[in-house]
């Protein structure tokens, strides 16, 4: 049996499973009610965000197409393989799709290690460190977001299994689409150096760095606008050029999230 039908299974049960247990009344459903909040809605959600995005990407694709194919180049002459990686992702309403990127790691990484991938990984290629460093990794995913599957800003789409981790609140973050950048992804920047420093890498990704950054995603999904996306977009390009101990001080989180102590998305071959 294919891996695509288990996919789509596992993405109906992101999208059917509504029950909350354990509610209590008064100022606790007061609370719940508020985290499960879906993202707003208005024109520039339904219609300029969109718009925005197609102009956007087609532009940035355009401008960072020499760059892609070096990189393709650097990929091929370095290393066997594939230059792109694809893998199943969970985007808006729990709908599947493949999130494409440049290649980082060696050939079958997946056999080799765990999912999660910190710093110094040994599968990581010496082309891949820097693409990584650089998030040059990312560009192809303009692609999904001309193919309708992903926005330029938006929560970072996770790998099914963690989706299904999602409590009813955490999965009001697929209302929106997810994007190639996003406030969480801004706050935790660094976070490949962290994981680093853990022996419990994929446990210590899920129950704490995935949560904070949920949290930080269901804010911005309950604040999209045009002037958020671009100071999102503004600030991602600071990041870039500024890499080394960046505070995305810009990015407003919730009071229990400590952005200074998380660090973007983990690569690995899961999730690569």
């Amino acid at each position: 049996m294919s891996a695509l039908p288990q996919l789509q299974r596992t993405s109906g049960q992101i999208r059917t499973e509504t029950r909350f247990t354990g509610i209590g009344t008064g100022e606790t459903t007061s609370r719940v009610r508020r985290e499960t909040r879906g993202a707003k809605s208005g024109f520039y959600i339904r219609f300029g965000k969109r718009i925005l995005d197609t102009a956007g990407a087609l532009a940035a694709f355009v401008i960072v197409s020499p760059v892609l194919f070096l990189c393709a180049v650097a990929l091929r002459l370095e290393s066997r393989g594939p230059i792109f990686y694809r893998q199943w992702r969970v985007g808006q309403h729990g709908r599947l799709f493949q999130v494409i990127k440049l290649r980082t790691m060696v050939q079958g990484a997946d056999k080799r290690g765990p999912k999660i991938t910190a710093s110094g990984d040994p599968r990581i290629t010496s082309v891949g460190k820097v693409l990584r460093k650089t998030k040059m990794d990312e560009l192809p995913q303009l692609l999904n977001v001309l193919r309708n599957e992903m926005s330029l800003v938006g929560p970072r789409p996770e790998v099914p299994e963690y989706t299904l981790k999602y409590s009813l609140a955490e999965k009001k973050v697929l209302d929106v689409k997810p994007g190639i950048t996003g406030p969480a992804s801004l706050a935790h920047i660094n976070e490949e150096r962290l994981l680093a420093s853990r022996t419990d890498k994929e446990h210590f990704y899920v129950t704490t760095i995935m949560r904070r950054k949920l949290q930080i995603d269901l804010a911005y999904c309950r604040r999209v606008s045009f002037f958020e996306d671009f100071k999102i977009v503004l600030l991602t390009v600071v990041a870039l050029f500024v890499p080394a101990d960046f505070n995305a001080k810009g990015v407003k989180t919730p009071p229990c999230v400590n952005s200074e102590k998380a660090g973007l998305e983990v690569e690995g071959p899961g999730r690569s």
